[in-house]
């Protein structure tokens, strides 16, 4: 019997706790578990409107402690972190992606006797801007910035944790939806679009990306932990690329606007790849209903969301 059955058919449903409940990727996760019979947990900062969520910093181990010995999770989504590559502060990186992950698995270490599996989300940035095509697991990793150093030393730091706690790590590549913040390129390029801008300024527009939907994100995410490879590092990818340039024709087309997309050189890397993204053979193994939605799709919703925000 599957960990999903198993959450399903007794009467008290299967605990997880999400780290970074109120972000982007957070909120789509908790709707993912619950819709799939799961009781949902989170730290952070809690709100008298959020409920299981329980106040406890990721710096402070003692809250950190404190909240995992209430809630007793069997499962657990590391989703917090800095995760924006421009953040101006190259510290933070480290103190939160790093030293705030090693903080969460000695504090899951006092229930590691429930522990059933600990997804650590990483990011596909590890393996930097040097190679080019479809990525496997198999592909050496080249931090090009902090941001993807500070991921790539949290996977070597969790592993010394193993086999203590069940721990899996996914990279996801480039992934998108509603709730992320317009700092990132999509959500940048759907405001642009709705609010029927007359120009947008842009980094290098010939690459092609994975642009996946954050809602099978958190599906692969789910599978994963139901799966629990313990051990295993996993691309969370489509193998889809899109150039960026098409990602615009497709924003027109969805909206009927047209704008003009110019090259701000301060956007442009050096040294960028044109074609990158993952191979999605070990996640399928996994993951065997993974069929993720084209970009179409996603901006489809995204344009929607926007459009009933400026209606309200």
């Amino acid at each position: 019997m599957s960990a999903a059955s198993t959450a399903l058919s007794t009467t008290q449903p299967a605990r997880v706790l999400i780290t970074g409940l109120q972000g982007f990727t957070g909120r789509h996760m908790a709707t993912e578990l619950e819709q799939n019979g799961y009781e949902v947990w989170g730290i952070g900062s809690a709100t008298p409107g959020e409920p299981r969520t329980l106040e406890a910093d990721l710096i402070d181990t003692a809250s950190l402690l404190a909240a995992v010995q209430t809630i007793q999770p069997q499962y657990v989504i590391h989703l917090a972190g800095i995760a924006f590559v421009g953040h101006g502060q190259p510290k933070a990186f480290y103190d939160i992606n790093l030293v705030g992950t090693r903080n969460l698995l000695e504090a899951l270490a006092s229930v590691a006797d429930k522990l059933k599996c600990v997804l650590l989300a990483s990011s596909a940035n590890v393996y930097g801007n040097l190679q080019s095509g479809l990525l496997s697991e198999l592909n050496p990793t080249n931090p090009a910035n902090d941001y993807a150093v500070s991921k790539l030393a949290m996977e070597y730091m969790a592993r010394i944790w193993i086999p203590r706690i069940p721990v899996v790590i996914a990279r996801p590549f480039n992934y998108t939806g509603v709730g992320q913040s317009d700092s990132f390129l999509i959500p940048k390029i759907i405001s642009h679009f709705v609010h029927k801008r007359d120009t947008i300024e842009l980094g290098n527009m010939d690459v092609w990306r994975e642009f996946n939907d954050v809602r099978d994100v958190v599906h692969a995410y789910r599978k994963l932990i139901e799966a629990a490879p313990v051990g295993q590092t996993v691309n969370v990818c489509s193998g889809n690329l899109v150039s960026l340039r098409d990602a615009l024709v497709l924003a027109s087309e969805l909206t009927g606007h047209q704008l003009k997309a110019c090259v701000n050189p301060v956007f442009v890397r050096a040294n960028e790849v044109l074609q990158l993204g993952g191979d999605p053979a070990l996640l399928e193994t996994f993951v065997a209903d993974w069929h993720p939605r084209p970009l179409r799709e996603t901006l489809a919703w995204m344009i929607a969301a926007e459009t009933n925000v400026n209606k309200a």
